[in-house]
């Protein structure tokens, strides 16, 4: 009778288990070299794959440099910076993505941030290092920023990240992890300003020219999951030689939300496929 007892209390423990399995969503296949995903809420692991191995991040670097931005103390949003010939310069000299920034123009912080978040502004960055670096000239101020940007990474305990730059045009040792750059999007979200700029599908910004008139920017954001796929909000792409095509990404549905990053996907249609993969993923978990 025990032996019958043991075999059914066997029996239903294996219908239990093959009934679980029956539920649970299939891992989905990305084309990206690594991936990673997590709850928002409570910071679960929900699907990795190569997740802590280090890749070249491209623009994705931004988060970043917006999370530094909005870390500065007594920050002004409405502080105006002059945009210098340098920045447009080092767009042209490094055939970089742009805000369209014009020299002369007074455009605030806030308007920066867009620039940086939505067409993926190089000149927009390089504007804030020089803005919110410390230093005499500007190679220091810029070089002054880098580092808060690795300090901040240090203090968020990620030890597979390393900045060489503020918008991704490295110089060899800029690298993070889908865990990591998961991290600090998860972190640069607990910002209202951030999550205001980055779920911001265009913008059109009035800003102060060198004469005292004004002019409009019109900007887009380069991140095609928003209107895409529901509930998304958030975060920023990149792309380059070396990164491939980069994405990370976030949405809330019915209270609860998935972040994550693909890095190194083969193209822009992949990277958002592979994104899309995840997040319903994700909220199957």
């Amino acid at each position: 009778m025990a032996v019958l007892v043991a075999g059914t209390v066997l029996t239903s423990g294996a219908l239990t288990t093959s009934a679980q399995a029956a539920t649970a969503p299939a891992k989905p296949t990305i084309a990206a070299a690594g991936g990673y995903v997590m709850n928002n809420g409570t910071g679960a692991s929900l699907f990795t794959k190569a997740a802590d191995t280090r890749r070249s991040t491209g623009s994705t670097t931004k988060i970043m440099t917006a999370k530094v931005v909005l870390s500065q103390p007594n920050l002004n949003l409405d502080a105006k910076v002059t945009i210098q010939k340098a920045y447009s310069d080092y767009i042209v000299r490094n055939n970089a993505s742009s805000a369209r920034l014009i020299v002369g123009d007074k455009v605030t912080v806030r308007q920066l941030l867009y620039g940086l978040m939505l067409p993926s502004g190089c000149d927009a960055a390089y504007a804030l290092a020089d803005k919110f670096g410390s230093g005499t000239t500007r190679a220091a101020r810029v070089k002054s920023f880098i580092g808060k940007m690795n300090k901040t990474a240090t203090s968020l305990g990620l030890r597979n990240t390393h900045f060489d730059s503020f918008d991704g045009i490295g110089q060899g040792s800029n690298y993070s992890t889908p865990r990591d750059l998961t991290k600090i999007a998860s972190s640069a979200m607990k910002s209202s300003t951030f999550r205001s700029v980055v779920k911001t599908k265009s913008t059109k910004q009035k800003v102060t020219t060198k004469s005292g008139g004004y002019r409009y920017m019109s900007w887009t954001n380069t991140n095609n999951l928003l209107g895409s796929y529901t509930g998304t909000i958030g975060v920023k792409t990149g792309s380059g030689p070396e990164a491939g095509y980069c994405l990370v990404f976030a949405a809330t549905r019915n209270g609860k939300t998935v972040i994550g990053t693909v890095l190194k996907s083969t193209s822009v249609t992949a990277r958002t496929s592979d994104a899309k993969k995840l997040m319903d993923y994700g909220f199957k978990r």
